[in-house]
């Protein structure tokens, strides 16, 4: 069957925090534009999940709602059965996204003014969940893109800086490391050795690794994504906390679910504590059947988006090689989203902001929000109808020609 990856909901008065976001930033974007910023999808709900959702809707009602064995056994044979790594049912705990597990986490396993090791330039939630809680950031920034680190296609990508690791590891109050994995926004899918390397240097040093795979199932091809669990020993599992959702793969956000597998019986008695502090109990209703339908009904459905992506990827890539040969756009292995290097044009960040937003109309996701070594970068959203692509390329390659920005690099 082939799903419609062409047709683009009408979002501009749902309540979309994206579309709400362009608005409000400005309101005089005009119709059809799109905001390739947050990363949620521009298509319609996977129709097995639609249904779902449906008949719940129509033969259930809305009260609490625990997690079925059914919701349990969908969420263990999907990492099982996707990413090749021995889930159990006894190790999940519930919670309404990834973001609020990072938060947990965070508060759970890290006491006022301990170090938590983050890799930017990274996802700002991680930041956050630090830095709310009181908690210190440590920072172990990857290491940019050069020849000396060549991905299967040949081409320079970030890697992890493991001498600098060890050493913010061996710090006594070093207590976590928060592993976006795949990596938001450069779109790394590490390597097993590469997390094992991580691994060991955690392990060694009393440091819990909290990986959040939230994208695990957007890979391209060539590049197969690892778990942390994927590479894991059981002495390990007292060192591991694995944050998943469907939420990326099947665009559900709304429906505010996520399964956090913690093997080690202790840490997962702590984490739940936390959770039961904040006062996070169960999870939406629609979480569940969501999900399941998600986990048992739509391979095929991901299967085709990931096509869609890789082909949208490949338009952009051309275009700016094309057109505009200043701005690199960086490889693409994970994620649905670019991570594109802006700063040959030479402009500071605030006024290539306002370039893009006032003039090309293109709404991104700009780099400093990654922390300062995203100074210079924009992150796109990939996961939207080609068309919405090209047409936001040509506006981009148009206000670069009329700024004379076309010419640099050339």
């Amino acid at each position: 069957m082939r799903y419609d990856f062409t047709t683009r909901p009408q979002r501009s008065e749902s309540g979309s925090s994206k579309w709400n976001s362009m608005l409000k930033i400005n309101p005089s974007a005009f119709h059809g534009i799109v905001p390739l910023s947050v990363a949620d999808m521009e298509f319609p709900l996977a129709p097995p999940i639609a249904q779902a959702l449906s008949r719940f809707s129509q033969t259930s009602c809305l009260g609490y709602t625990d997690p079925t064995d059914e919701y349990y056994e969908a969420c263990v044979l999907w990492q099982r059965r996707r990413h090749g790594w021995p889930a159990e049912k006894d190790w999940i705990a519930t919670t309404p996204g990834v973001v609020p597990a990072l938060f947990n986490a965070v508060r759970s396993f890290a006491s006022e003014g301990d170090g938590v090791i983050i890799q930017p330039p990274v996802y700002r939630p991680f930041r956050d969940a630090i830095e709310r809680g009181g908690r210190r950031v440590v920072e172990n920034p990857l290491l940019p893109p050069d020849g000396n680190a060549l991905g299967t296609a040949g081409r320079p990508r970030y890697r992890i800086d493991f001498e600098d690791l060890a050493i913010k590891a061996a710090d006594p109050r070093a207590r976590l490391l928060l592993l976006c994995s795949p990596h938001n926004p450069v779109g790394r899918v590490w390597e097993p050795a590469e997390l094992r390397r991580l691994l060991d240097i955690c392990v060694q040093n009393d440091v819990i690794v909290v990986s959040d795979e939230i994208h695990g199932d957007i890979t391209m091809p060539g590049h197969d994504f690892t778990s942390i669990m994927g590479v894991a020993d059981p002495s390990d599992y007292d060192h591991i906390v694995v944050c998943t959702s469907p939420s990326k793969s099947f665009n559900i956000a709304g429906c505010q679910s996520s399964a956090i597998f913690v093997p080690d019986e202790h840490l997962r008695e702590r984490f739940e504590e936390g959770m039961a502090d904040a006062a996070f109990f169960q999870l939406n209703a629609f979480a569940y059947p969501a999900t399941i339908a998600a986990y048992t009904l739509c391979d095929e459905w991901l299967e085709q988006l990931l096509g869609v992506v890789e082909n949208n990827y490949g338009i952009l890539r051309g275009a700016i090689e094309a057109y505009l040969p200043g701005v690199k756009v960086m490889p693409l292995e994970g994620t649905y989203l670019a991570w594109m290097d802006f700063r040959a044009w030479g402009l500071a960040d605030a006024e290539r902001r306002r370039i893009l937003e006032q003039e090309a109309m293109l709404f991104l996701d700009h780099g400093p929000k990654f922390g300062t070594q995203g100074s210079g970068f924009e992150r796109l959203n990939l996961a939207c109808p080609s068309d919405v692509i090209e047409g936001a390329l040509e506006r981009l390659v148009s206000v670069a020609h009329e700024r004379k920005l076309d010419t640099i690099g050339r």
